[in-house]
C-alpha cells in the first residue's frame, strides 16, 4: 500500500495510506488534507493543488508533460523546478511519497 506524506506550509506533516492508481491528489481530498483545493476535481484545468514533489520522491512519477506545465503557469505561489500537479501523480503498490504544500492555493 502506498504512502503520501503531506508537509504543510508550516512543516506539519500528515502521512495517509493511500492506493495504488488513485493520485496525490485524491488521496488529499479523501483525507481531508489541508492544503489541496482541488477545484477542478482532477481535470487538468486549474492549478489549485499544486504541489513541491520533495528530492527523495522526484523518481517516482514520470516527468511533466506540457499540458501541466502549462497550468503550472497559474499557481498562485510561484512554480519551482520541484514543482508538480498533485491530479498528474499517480500512486503505485508500496511507494513512499513526500510532497509539501505551498503556503496558498488561490
Amino acid at each position: 500500500m502506498p504512502t503520501v506524506t503531506y508537509v504543510a506550509y508550516d512543516g506539519s506533516e500528515t502521512i495517509v495510506n493511500g492506493f495504488a492508481g488513485d493520485s496525490v491528489m485524491e488521496t488529499a481530498v479523501r483525507n481531508g488534507v489541508p492544503g489541496i483545493v482541488a477545484e477542478c476535481g482532477g481535470s487538468l484545468s486549474c492549478a489549485t493543488c499544486h504541489v513541491f514533489v520533495c528530492a527523495d520522491s522526484a523518481g517516482l512519477f514520470p516527468p511533466r508533460a506540457d499540458l501541466e506545465d502549462d497550468m503550472l503557469d497559474g499557481t498562485a505561489v510561484d512554480r519551482e523546478e520541484s514543482s508538480r500537479l498533485s491530479c498528474q501523480l499517480k500512486l503505485t503498490d508500496d511507494v513512499a511519497v513526500h510532497v509539501q504544500t505551498p503556503e496558498t492555493q488561490v
